[in-house]
């Protein structure tokens, strides 16, 4: 069973971004959404590593985060933080897009 280190890492990014946003502008939303999301990714990224075929809630919280800080990023058209975020999120995507277990074809 191999580790998902990059599902790790997407969850120390995400949590960081919201300590960040929180000590640079004291955001407490940034804060709470940054801590709730990255423990949500991490919870995934284990799940992910246990089984491959779980990564339901990975997919769930990279998509939710590529969706709310994509609309972020267009409204305010600044890469930090919403842009930042949009991409390393769409990244995720592909990758567990990508990553899913195919089932076998039946004739």
């Amino acid at each position: 069973m191999a580790v998902d280190w990059i599902g790790f890492s997407y969850a120390v990014l995400v949590s960081a971004g919201g300590i960040i946003g929180f000590v640079k502008a004291g955001s407490s939303t940034s804060l709470v959404a940054g801590l709730l999301f990255g423990l949500l990714a991490a919870v995934g990224a284990y799940l992910a590593s246990q089984n491959p075929k779980n990564v339901w809630l990975s997919l769930g919280t990279a998509g939710t985060l590529a969706v709310v800080m994509g609309l972020r990023f267009l409204n305010s058209w600044k890469f930090m933080p919403a842009g930042l975020m949009t991409l390393t999120s769409v990244l995720m995507l592909l990758k567990i897009i990508v990553g899913m277990p195919k089932k076998p074809y039946k004739s």
